[in-house]
């Protein structure tokens, strides 16, 4: 009997403690659920979202400050201080401009630029809007520049739209909007450069009636005392003078910078990242944001349903490729990046884009299994530069009627054919632009076509795929035959029997020899200059 009475004194104790365990046991669970992952346990497992390989257009609101004077090129926030900017031509009208508008940069600095820009028009519900109608799947907006300017209710940053200028959580504004329309949101940051960016503002002019008088960098929080400014330190914009920038004062900047990314990715919930260099801002610190954005992802949708563009190739990020494309079909999803005149809105700059370049970098970019990214530059008030509107609409119109092409595409073996894939000798243009036929062989950064970009030969063509679809983009159509050996019956790379081939625009049927050297094609006649045509083909018993 004695141990008949312990078993049950123990079956007691067991009830007791059961529930207690239990409850233990589920709490160190859900801590280890909500225990974020590292970083190298994050890239391991990173594969690229579908949504963004299916979007393949956006489009990027670059916008701040430095789009309120009207000259002076992208990087006007440095060149106003600088009376030579050297091998950067785009920046020459800076200095003189600044002069002749607002006075000497030691009396009206940048921070008083940045107090000039009121957003007066700004309606991010209709900037969406527009973008939507036009064929973008997800928009981008540019958080901060290289002048140090956050664009969004910064806590660690006094510095910022919401306190300065516009009085406007741009940011925010953007993010609610996108989502209403039922887009993918992303931010771009370009603030880890400013501390060199910035040094010309701790100048001074070396000759003239205000030579030694220091710029406006050199000003303390004490001369703002009764103006606009007081309260505001300028080496919070700025940073410290370059005297003052010890080892401790530097990593206290980077220690901010993360801070303030953080609140950027936890506030507004970016669906993706961009930060304007080869590498993770500030290192470590740049890594450590990402991880929070891909973490917060993670939680949300049960999977990382983000993106990080980087312009180099790493582990856990999308590559970028600032105005300009891939020279290869890639394995892995990119975007290409392009701009209409110097990223802010500039009157003394030619647009760099129109419609026809601006759909020839997305069809070669889709090709090549990337995406294009269109910056739809500003004017200071917000609204839309009439010339651009006028080219967006078109890229616009474009999509409508051929968009089945591009959406929800992936590319074939190969990219395309035609004379510039061939490597022919083809027209180049040697200057600025940078579009230099010996360039795109050696990079890919800033090799983009341009409207200076001499046009395509009339047998250039670019290939998608979709399901049973093929889809042979035309890039510059002109009447009559041309060949396409990649389609040739002795082709390595041919699909087989072509057995269809229409006009996607219209359904009009396309005469075609498909001959062992390649496919002939018919080409209805084109009036005056086209853009590209889509040709839909159809391959006997093919699955793309």
């Amino acid at each position: 009997m004695k141990p008949t009475k312990n078993k049950s004194a123990l079956n007691k104790i067991c009830l007791f403690f059961l529930p207690v365990l239990m409850l233990l046991v589920a709490e160190k669970i859900k801590a280890q659920d909500n225990q974020e992952l590292t970083w190298d346990e994050l890239a391991g497992n990173y594969e690229c979202p579908g949504w963004f390989r299916d979007a393949k257009f956006g489009i990027w609101f670059h916008w701040g400050p430095q789009a309120v004077p009207e000259q002076g090129g992208g990087w006007y926030a440095r060149h106003m201080y600088m009376k030579d900017v050297g091998r950067q031509k785009f920046g020459k009208m800076a200095r003189p401009y600044h002069e002749q508008t607002y006075g000497h940069p030691s009396e009206f600095g940048f921070k008083d630029v940045i107090n000039t820009w009121k957003a007066e028009n700004f309606n991010a519900e209709a900037l969406v809007k527009f973008s939507k109608e036009n064929g973008a799947k997800y928009i981008v907006a540019l958080a901060n520049h290289h002048d140090h300017f956050d664009l969004w209710n910064s806590t660690y940053h006094e510095w910022n739209s919401v306190n300065v200028g516009p009085k406007k959580d741009i940011i925010g504004e953007f993010a609610a909007a996108t989502r209403n329309a039922g887009l993918k949101f992303g931010v771009t940051s370009h603030d880890d450069r400013f501390l060199n960016w910035w040094l010309p503002a701790f100048g001074a002019d070396e000759t003239g009636e205000k030579a030694g008088v220091p710029y406006d960098g050199r000003l303390t929080k004490e001369d703002g005392k009764g103006l606009w400014w007081e309260g505001l330190d300028p080496a919070d914009l700025y940073g410290p003078a370059p005297e003052d920038r010890t080892p401790e004062v530097i990593n206290a900047i980077k220690q901010n910078w993360e801070k303030r990314h953080k609140q950027l990715v936890d506030d507004y919930k970016p669906d993706l990242l961009y930060n304007d260099g080869l590498n993770f801002s500030y290192g470590q610190h740049g890594k450590e944001v990402v991880r929070r954005l891909y973490n917060n992802s993670l939680k949300e949708n049960g999977k990382i349903d983000a993106v990080m563009l980087l312009k180099r190739l790493e582990p856990g990020t999308v590559n970028e490729v600032e105005s300009g494309g891939s020279n290869t079909l890639r394995e892995y999803p990119w975007q290409s990046e392009i701009t209409f005149t110097d990223w802010f809105y500039k009157k003394d700059r030619h647009l760099t884009h129109n419609a026809t370049t601006i759909l020839e970098m997305l069809i070669d970019a889709v090709s090549k299994n990337g995406n294009l990214l269109l910056s739809m530059e500003l004017n200071p008030d917000g609204s839309i530069p009439s010339e651009i509107k006028e080219e967006v609409l078109k890229v616009g119109d474009w999509l409508k009627i051929n968009g089945e092409a591009i959406y929800g595409s992936r590319p074939w073996k190969v990219f395309g054919d035609g004379k510039g894939v061939r490597g022919e000798s083809v027209e180049t243009v040697v200057g600025e632009l940078r579009n230099a036929t010996e360039n795109q062989k050696k990079g890919e950064h800033f090799n983009q076509r341009t409207t200076a970009t001499p046009a395509f030969a009339h047998d250039e063509v670019r290939y998608t795929t979709k399901g049973t679809d093929f889809y042979i983009i035309v890039m510059n159509p002109a009447g009559g035959k041309f060949a396409i050996p990649s389609l040739g019956k002795n082709s390595e790379v041919n699909p087989g029997e072509l057995i269809a081939l229409t006009q996607l625009y219209d359904g009009r049927e396309i005469t075609f020899t498909q001959n062992f050297a390649s496919l002939v094609v018919n080409m209805p006649a084109v009036n005056g200059k086209s853009y590209p045509v889509v040709l839909k083909a159809k391959f006997k018993d093919v699955q793309f």
